[in-house]
């Protein structure tokens, strides 16, 4: 059964919010693409890099990127990892630390901790475990609202290798995730009560590790999901299949969110097979078909992200130092730059963000199709652990986790 704790007046307050200014924050910035809408920021930096304007050093164990909304900056983590137990943390803009509750378990087994950005919407946090958990939890409080596990409440039959990963995707009064499995592979569950929805059945394929993402071709608004072996779009109001597309890794890992213009998806997994690597889908004019336009074998990013911007794909291989610059139309590489570490990657204000994860660099880069520029760059100094969380930027200040530390920098142009 599901866990429900929801009473009448909590859903009174929840739509009666609902004709005041909404407040959002979602994985890789509001599009789900890893660009923020920020202006006003730095060029370039000082030597030692910008301005570090608060830290906190208490997080345990985590890779979760942080969110931000309410005026609040939201992040999880395990502080004991023999517990098991995950940790919301909500600090003011100062790095006060306001308040912190414990939602439930989360992933301690292979590189542990949490792994999932929260999501938030007006007055709820979104957040699902890398046990296969998600809570819905007030944002004032984290006093839990409903929640769903995967495992109980959908017959799932185990948590994936390295724990569920994904930032749940918010499509209206609905709420997407992925549990993987046959009958309740994907899922839509009502945001306000936990219950299902549609569920749309698969492959007998465990999930994987990246995120769902909503476009919309001609009209039609589609699901893009991932499971182990493939690639799907799914219509958003019924949970109805259209098109399948069969997407490889030998480790079963695909943890970069896909990424979509103009009637076109590019997926990157790390295999240089015949049914792996960079790839891009062209959709039908219906979005009720896909087929493969290109594949780059040779690109190997499996878990950094991609950027889009005009007609190039920027982003990095696995583990290298290898940050390449790649035609959106062809899949060929235009440029190549060795100087940086592979890692994350955001842009903002006309200028990318790189984390480095083997060295903890963060970069400032100037790229186009003709360049690769590191502007800038600095080490992040505090912190444990690999340096996997994603950075944000929100209001001129840029966001970094590493392990239990969370770096506030001041990015604006305007101090």
């Amino acid at each position: 059964m599901f866990k429900v704790i929801f009473l009448f007046f909590i859903s009174i307050i929840v739509f009666s919010g609902s004709s005041q200014k909404s407040e959002f924050s979602d994985w890789r910035g509001p599009n789900r693409n890893g660009i923020y809408e920020e202006t006003n920021l730095l060029k370039s930096w000082p030597d030692e890099g910008p301005e570090l304007i608060w830290s906190f050093e208490d997080l345990g164990f985590g890779h979760s990127a942080v969110a931000i909304a309410n005026e609040k900056v939201y992040v999880t983590g395990i502080k004991d990892s023999t517990a098991s137990v995950g940790t919301l943390f909500t600090f003011d803009f100062e790095g006060n630390l306001l308040w912190e509750k414990d939602y439930g378990k989360d992933f301690t087994l292979n590189f542990p901790g949490t792994r999932a950005a929260p999501v938030i919407v007006d007055d709820l946090i979104y957040i699902e475990s890398g046990m296969g958990a998600v809570y819905c939890l007030s944002s004032k409080n984290g006093d839990e609202i409903w929640s769903v596990d995967f495992i109980m409440d959908l017959g799932v039959d185990s948590v994936i290798q390295f724990g569920y990963a994904e930032s749940v995707l918010v499509n209206g009064e609905n709420l997407i995730c992925v549990p993987g499995g046959k009958e309740n592979n994907v899922v839509a569950l009502n945001r306000f009560s936990g219950e299902i929805v549609w569920s749309s059945e698969g492959f007998q394929e465990p999930a994987t590790y990246n995120s769902p993402i909503l476009i919309n071709r001609n009209g039609q608004n589609l699901v893009i999901a991932m499971t182990s072996g493939s690639i799907m779009g799914i219509d958003s109001n019924t949970g109805e299949m259209y098109w399948r597309v069969e997407q490889t890794q030998q480790n079963k890992i695909h943890a970069n969110t896909p990424i979509y213009s103009d009637g076109k998806l590019v997926v990157s997994s790390a295999d240089p097979t015949e049914k792996s690597g960079l790839v891009q889908l062209e959709l039908s004019e219906d979005g009720k078909n896909a087929e493969v336009v290109w594949r780059n074998k040779k690109f190997r990013n499996l878990m950094g992200g991609l950027v889009k911007i005009d007609s190039c794909i920027y982003g990095s291989a696995y583990m290298k130092n290898d940050w390449q610059v790649i035609d959106w139309n062809t899949g060929e590489m235009l440029v190549q730059n060795k100087d940086l570490s592979g890692g994350s990657i955001i842009y903002a204000d006309g200028l990318f963000y790189c984390y480095a994860e083997r060295d903890g660099e963060i970069a400032l880069v100037d790229a186009a199709p003709d360049k690769f520029e590191i502007i800038d760059r600095f080490k992040v100094l505090l912190g444990t652990k690999e340096h996997w969380a994603r950075p944000v930027i929100d209001n001129g200040i840029l966001y970094v986790r590493h392990g239990d530390a969370l770096m506030a920098y001041s990015i604006s142009s305007k101090n």
